[in-house]
């Protein structure tokens, strides 16, 4: 999602990341300190997670994240993972730890992640990474998954943050990825978002759908975090 462009341009849309990634933190953080030990059993927005899942995967990405920003730094071949199922199992064991090491943990995995982005050099951004779903990104894009992550599952966590509580331009840019994404899928509808100043076409098959909406709306729908017609498979 960082544009290459200038180092200069690089440079402040990287900037631009940092403050999604921050702001996404301080979200999640607001939610998780704000539960009571008992509400972390319940169940997130998400379904089949609890809360305490929800907490686990983005500590999790956390610390995936930071491998990938380890390979980036040091040229050696660092994957998220073990394996996608090391992952799952690890989601599981974090969501029964005492709600208060399970806070612990993301505090603590989120401001190592904030140090390895600040360890990195200039070159270091352009070094090609694998996500786990093995797709080759440069370094950069690390920034842009973990704001991800980390602004959605905000919400997920079903607190009192909403897709309102997210800023415009990221909504924006997360929108225009996922209807991207979703226009390349087989068997898509074809859909036609609507929000004030802002309009998006999903490629997809039959006549296209209207979807008219604010831009908090629009970008939950198209994460599949919407009950409106017709419905989308959720993503993330």
């Amino acid at each position: 999602m960082i544009a290459t462009g200038t180092p200069g341009e690089a440079a402040h849309a990287r900037q631009i990341y940092v403050g999604w990634v921050t702001a996404g933190i301080e979200l999640c953080e607001h939610v998780v300190t704000s539960l009571s030990d008992a509400e972390f059993a319940e169940p997130s927005r998400l379904p089949g997670w609890t809360r305490g899942h929800v907490i686990a995967h983005i500590d999790g990405n956390a610390r995936g994240l930071g491998n990938l920003v380890t390979w980036a730094r040091t040229g050696i071949e660092t994957p998220m993972y073990s394996s996608m199922e090391q992952r799952d199992a690890d989601i599981e064991a974090g969501a029964l730890l005492p709600p208060q090491a399970l806070r612990a943990r993301l505090v603590q995995s989120s401001a190592q992640l904030a140090d390895g982005f600040n360890s990195l050099s200039e070159e270091d951004w352009s070094v090609q990474v694998r996500t786990a779903q093995g797709r080759m990104i440069a370094a950069r894009e690390v920034i842009w998954l973990r704001a991800r992550e980390v602004m959605i599952h905000a919400v997920d966590l079903g607190g009192d943050v909403t897709f309102e509580d997210l800023p415009d331009d990221f909504l924006i840019a997360l929108t225009d990825e996922l209807v991207a994404r979703r226009g390349t899928q087989r068997g898509h509808p074809a859909i036609a978002l609507q929000a004030p100043r802002h309009r998006w076409d999903i490629s997809g098959e039959g006549t296209p759908a209207v979807v008219n909406g604010t831009l908090p709306q629009i970008a939950a729908y198209v994460t599949g975090r919407s009950s409106r017609a017709p419905i989308l498979p959720g993503w993330l």
